[in-house]
């Protein structure tokens, strides 16, 4: 009588069913992580932006308003983010950012000009 040692067929088939259930529950909490993350970086692109804007009015009495990032404006977005400014006068400035991976948007906007959607309250940042 031969001693055989090892494991079944049917064992490793359920041990592989295990492991993908366990794979298809564990992905979307990723895909969340990741997106939560860029929605982050959007946001502190726009706080850091918002620090470039006021020291750049102190230099100039007037808000930038060119594209980003720019050698008038010390300022560098993230990679993969893009920061629009809608709007930028000597009273205030709106802008909004986008990042190529997720489609949520973030808005910021300060003083008496047009709000960009999705940003309704003055000076605080918002997403959708």
């Amino acid at each position: 009588m031969r001693n055989q040692a090892g494991f079944t067929l049917i064992e490793l088939l359920i041990v592989v069913i295990i492991i993908g259930l366990l794979a298809a529950i564990a992905l979307p909490k990723f895909s969340t992580t990741k997106e939560k993350a860029y929605v982050s970086t959007m946001k502190a692109d726009l706080r850091n932006l918002a620090t470039a804007q006021e020291t750049y009015w102190n230099d100039n009495s007037t808000y930038y308003g060119g594209s980003v990032p720019s050698s008038q404006l010390v300022y560098n977005p993230s990679t993969s983010t893009l920061i629009t400014i809608n709007v930028a006068n000597n009273a205030g400035w709106a802008a909004t950012a986008t990042h190529n991976i997720t489609p949520v948007v973030c808005a910021l906007y300060t003083g008496p000009v047009a709000p960009p959607s999705p940003a309704t309250q003055e000076g605080r940042i918002a997403c959708q």
